[in-house]
């Protein structure tokens, strides 16, 4: 796993995220204590968890980084 850890991302930052070949970007807009995030996507502007995101497990190429 490469890339920036989840207890540096910070609220109003822009991330992207890989995971299985998908290319995620998106901003947090609100840290939740159960430890996810709600993120909003830069492209289409829908709100998400970061937990759906992973919900499937961590591939090899899972990666975020700043944007």
């Amino acid at each position: 796993m490469a890339g920036l850890s989840l207890n540096v991302l910070r609220t109003g930052k822009k991330y992207s995220l890989i995971n299985f070949g998908d290319r995620y970007e998106f901003i947090i807009e609100n840290i939740l204590s159960n430890g996810d995030f709600i993120l909003k996507d830069l492209h289409t502007l829908e709100k998400y968890h970061y937990k759906d995101l992973i919900k499937f497990g961590k591939s090899r190429d899972f990666e975020i980084r700043d944007l």
